[in-house]
């Protein structure tokens, strides 16, 4: 019988899409640290975010080109959504760089995706979900949070356009949380924080909305209120997830933890947003000390992923090489 032919070149199927989580929180960690002033760490960090969004990019193109079946298999789960919510991290970033240019054209490309994901998204949502439900809002709010950075500098009908997708982005965070396992808290692998982070970058869309200088007089008002809500109940669901890591610990890597760096990055955000865009000092320095918090669980995930990574390589390496049959150590 004539040997198989054997696929080459990379396997694009092998790229999850949770991976735009990495992407999320290496950007918003990036964002958080030109916000503080350190400008180095930030463009170290845009870097790395950057060249996994080419990487998602191509394996997103790749897999909807040579495996309809997968990519539609794929779009229908909630992960698939960071990639809207990753480009529009990305984008924010590259405003603050003054590429408003670069961040127009990410924002196109996260509003062109963002309806047929959500709507596949929710067509298959189901009950007693993960963490990774909340990204219905997530995704929404990162389109808010993009469109109204942009506003002031390039039109005001983008602040305007932003408020529905705001409030939208509240309605879904409701929904998700009705189906949210509530047991994921002390059980979710990592993206349980995600129930935290929608509520942060929901603060963030309308810290940047209060900034927008579109509103004044009463709705202004009430723009520096649910800000300022917004903010608070992030804080507490930060509270209380985190009291859930101490009672209950989960050191094992998991690709999943990723999507717990990011809502420790985007609560950090958020805060130093509100504190300029509500004028409340208190919030920076609790900005400050949360944004070094994600930092270093940035450190500790990013070095599980390596890690994980050379296991792989290993193993691959080890079964090749040994007979016929040989089957990969358990991973850790």
């Amino acid at each position: 019988m004539a040997a198989r032919h054997k696929r080459s070149g990379p396997r694009w199927d092998a790229v999850p899409p949770a991976t735009g989580a990495a992407v999320m929180a290496t950007g918003i960690i990036s964002i958080g640290f030109h916000l503080a002033g350190f400008d180095a760490l930030s463009i170290a960090d845009l870097w790395i975010a950057g060249l996994l969004w080419l990487l998602l990019a191509l394996a997103f193109v790749a897999l909807l080109v040579g495996d309809r079946r997968g990519w539609t298999a794929r779009s229908q789960t909630p992960p698939a959504l960071t990639a809207v919510a990753a480009t529009t991290v990305l984008g924010v970033r590259l405003d603050q760089l003054g590429w408003t240019g670069g961040a127009v054209a990410l924002l196109t490309v996260a509003a062109v995706a963002w309806p047929v994901l959500l709507t596949a998204v929710l067509r298959h949502l189901g009950r007693r979900l993960p963490g990774a439900a909340f990204l219905i809002c997530v995704a929404t709010q990162g389109l808010a949070v993009l469109a109204a950075t942009l506003a002031p500098h390039t039109a005001d009908w983008l602040a305007w356009a932003a408020l529905p997708v705001f409030v939208l982005g509240l309605v879904l965070y409701v929904d998700a949380l009705l189906r949210f396992d509530p047991g994921q808290v002390t059980a979710g692998a990592g993206d349980h924080w995600v129930a935290g982070g929608a509520v942060s970058i929901s603060a963030l869309a309308a810290s940047k909305l209060l900034a927008s200088g579109v509103w004044s007089g009463g709705a202004h008002t009430v723009l520096r209120v649910v800000t300022l809500v917004l903010l608070g109940l992030a804080l507490a669901w930060y509270a209380v997830l985190a009291t859930a890591e101490v009672i209950r610990p989960r050191l094992r890597y998991d690709l999943r933890r990723w999507s717990t760096v990011f809502p420790l990055g985007m609560t950090a955000v958020a805060s130093l947003s509100a504190s300029a865009a509500a004028r409340v000092d208190g919030l920076e320095p609790l900005g400050r000390a949360l944004l070094w918090v994600a930092a270093v669980v940035w450190l500790f995930t990013a070095f599980g992923a390596l890690r994980r990574v050379g296991r792989g390589s290993g193993r691959a390496a080890g079964t090749a090489a040994g007979p016929a049959g040989a089957v990969p150590a358990r991973e850790d």
